[in-house]
């Protein structure tokens, strides 16, 4: 090669390093923006409403979940037709004498962060008060922090509390 074909190739590195380094630094900065952004958002709001004093397991969910209770955009009211799952997670329950519930709300993406963890929460609340209620002793129904389901899924089966006996 010559020195005018090595300097033209030299100087078509370089124009294309300078076009692709920066296109790489802010693909991967806004990838980091984004999710510093999304997580603190909702960081934020479990903190506020778990500022109440209500306590939350950081236990892992093992399996699947033994029963799944459906609620209506912005409610927090069990159904008539939820007495079976009640039933389900005591005969679980009883039958497992060392194992708990293990409660875990979810939301869809309607609304604000704060709102939908405060709904998730006052679910996951509904039916624990409802486990209780049916006599299962309170050191036996563990609770997790409220979660978002995002994306690609039914809004109607992300509105919901999961029991999982573990």
């Amino acid at each position: 090669m010559s020195d005018q074909e090595n300097k033209e190739l030299r100087v078509v590195t370089i124009l294309l390093l300078a076009i692709l380094i920066p296109l790489i630094a802010f693909i991967v900065g806004l990838g980091v923006f984004k999710a510093r952004g999304a997580g603190d958002a909702v960081d934020a709001a479990v903190a506020a409403v778990a500022a109440d004093g209500e306590s939350y397991a950081e236990v892992a969910e093992v399996g699947e979940p033994l029963v799944k209770f459906h609620f209506a955009v912005g409610q927090t009211a069990l159904g008539a037709d939820d007495a079976d799952e009640i039933a389900a997670v005591l005969a679980a329950l009883e039958a497992a004498p060392g194992k708990r519930a293990l409660l875990s709300g979810f939301h869809d993406e309607t609304g604000t962060a704060a709102v939908n963890a405060e709904v998730a929460r006052n679910r996951a609340l509904t039916v624990r008060d409802a486990l209780l209620a049916a006599g299962v002793p309170a050191e036996r129904v563990l609770m997790r922090r409220p979660a978002v389901t995002l994306g690609g899924g039914d809004a109607a089966e992300a509105r919901r509390v999961e029991v999982r006996v573990q």
